[in-house]
């Protein structure tokens, strides 16, 4: 065991290539490689179809690193994987199975005691970690599901389907508390829910983000109209808001990643520009001062968002780059 697998900084990217990779945050050098060879269909196949660079519907779709940064999870068609974050092991640890569909969505619950999955085959899954058959309970939708969030409560997932409906799953009554359609049938493409559960937003193929006040208390049944805001012209692939809870990020098919002052009404505060192709994802550190993207022009990026500049580019992956994640918290 050598120092680099005791990292603070945990670094992932992954995607159509069928590899995961490990980098050294600030160098830019990647130190491990991860072969997820088996994973088949697409990310998305009314997004694959415009995409020039995507010649191979084989891919990771997410990635999601454990809080106390001892495991990765990797989802593609029909499964999970979980991966031991401080060993140099390519076969993974577990192997989640039981969706009949691709694989959209994956985080883990605060204390690692379970995981969440979301799929194309219109289910969202929780799986017991402590135990060994891992499945716990099923939650059926009416669409596939592009993606789904926790709340910070630990007790609510919201998901977002491509019939354009945004469904809260009240873990504790087991079923769905509340659902909206904003934008009619259009695709909900990306959640995001701030850390402290002030707000919640959502971004669709339109480029649009919706953005709501989230009613005070434990629950999310009540979605406040706050804003919304044409982000970009095409799709918007992610949105995301900073651990400060002072930033929303999004990224898009026009190749471009806005950065929006949420203190401000949500103005525009920086546009990076950059990458070559679609920004399918991103991640803020911990500080919220620098963001890391993924891209179908087959890299990653740091940024530091105070100068809108790249400090590091991650080069290494033969294909589109679809999902990047990131835990540098102490």
């Amino acid at each position: 065991m050598t120092s680099r697998y005791q990292q603070s900084v945990v670094l992932c990217t992954a995607g159509y290539d069928h590899t995961i990779k490990f980098w050294e945050a600030p160098a830019g050098k990647c130190y491990r490689s991860i072969n997820f060879a088996d994973s088949v269909s697409g990310l998305n196949l009314s997004l694959v179809i415009f995409d020039p660079v995507i010649s191979s519907l084989q891919q990771v779709n997410q990635l999601a690193i454990t809080p106390d940064k001892q495991y990765l999870a990797a989802v593609g068609n029909c499964h999970a994987r979980l991966f031991d974050v401080m060993k140099d092991v390519s076969m993974p640890v577990r192997t989640f199975q039981g969706h009949s569909g691709n694989v959209t969505a994956v985080g883990f619950q605060k204390d690692r005691k379970w995981m969440f999955t979301g799929s194309e085959d219109g289910t969202l899954k929780i799986w017991d970690m402590r135990q060994r058959s891992g499945f716990q309970r099923s939650y059926p939708t009416k669409a596939p599901i592009n993606t789904a969030v926790l709340h910070p409560n630990q007790g609510e997932i919201i998901s977002g389907d491509e019939d354009g409906n945004i469904r809260v799953w009240d873990l504790t009554t087991n079923g769905c508390s509340y659902e909206l359609v904003p934008d009619g049938k259009c695709a909900i493409r990306s959640i995001t829910i701030a850390p402290d559960a002030s707000l919640v937003m959502a971004a669709n193929n339109r480029g649009t983000c919706f953005i709501w006040k989230l009613n005070e208390g434990n629950n999310s049944n009540v979605f406040q109209p706050l804003h919304k805001i044409e982000a970009h012209d095409t799709y918007c692939l992610k949105a995301l808001i900073s651990p400060d809870v002072k930033y929303l990020a999004t990224t898009s098919a026009d190749k471009t990643i806005k950065i929006w002052n949420i203190n401000k009404k949500f103005e525009l505060e920086k546009t990076l520009v950059g990458h070559q192709r679609w920004v399918w994802d991103c991640c803020f550190s911990a500080d919220s001062q620098y963001l890391v993207s993924a891209s179908s022009d087959m890299s990653s990026k740091l940024w530091r968002l105070s100068t809108g500049n790249v400090l590091v580019e991650y080069k290494g992956h033969q294909k589109a780059v679809t999902c990047v994640a990131l835990n540098d918290n102490n």
